[in-house]
């Protein structure tokens, strides 16, 4: 089973947790599944729902797969030095991802170097002050390390996930296509399918903890 830690903070997006989230499990059958992951056991969302974490922080050490998401207190998270060593992410063996405001989270982390990102226009400024090149794009990936800039870019950062090292562009599609707007299925796969394509992740050959394409699992 490839595990994904989907890192949420309070005061988080849930447009970022959650869909990045649902998007991933529609694989669980095929072996891929996230877990809302948090510092502490309940985190309170910016609109005030507050949720249980299904792992706690210290699940980032095992995942195959990390994705920081946003909030309205990412800047908080990055000035509180105890809460950052608790999130020693390993590109060598782990997809890493960030959604909107989580980019700081990786710069902070001295994780993006010289590769430009994807971010929010309120995180852009606070981004690029630790010298780090924002892209005006919806997402962006080098390697093992991704970015993804506005609330629903968190569709690509999925997509990414599930057929980077993974599953495959097979299941990727199936699972948009499920989810797509009626009428707007095959544009709407065929949009983040181009939007991760252009960084080279399709066809990429396994590596993170590998399972064999399948269907995606619907419900």
């Amino acid at each position: 089973m490839v595990q994904v830690a989907v890192v949420t903070f309070d005061g988080f997006n849930e447009l970022d947790s959650f869909i990045a989230s649902a998007l991933i499990n529609r694989c669980r059958k095929d072996g891929l599944e996230a877990f809302i992951t948090t510092p502490t056991p309940r985190v309170t969302s910016m609109n005030g729902v507050e949720v249980a974490g299904q792992r706690p922080i210290g699940f980032v050490t095992e995942a195959d797969v990390v994705l920081i998401g946003s909030g309205v207190r990412t800047r908080d998270v990055v000035a509180d030095a105890p809460l950052l060593a608790r999130l020693p992410l390993d590109p060598a063996r782990q997809l890493i991802g960030s959604q909107c405001s989580g980019a700081l989270v990786l710069a902070h982390l001295g994780l993006l170097g010289a590769m430009p990102a994807c971010t929010d226009l309120t995180s852009r400024p606070f981004v690029e002050a630790r010298g780090v090149t924002v892209l005006d794009a919806p997402f962006h990936a080098e390697g093992n390390i991704a970015t993804a800039g506005g609330c629903l870019a968190s569709q690509y950062l999925a997509t990414w996930v599930v057929i980077t090292r993974t599953l495959g562009e097979d299941a990727a599609r199936a699972v948009l296509d499920y989810v797509a707007p009626v009428g707007e299925n095959r544009e709407t796969a065929d949009r983040a399918l181009r939007a991760v394509s252009a960084m080279g992740a399709v066809g990429a050959v396994p590596a993170v903890g590998a399972v064999p394409a399948a269907s995606a699992a619907r419900a």
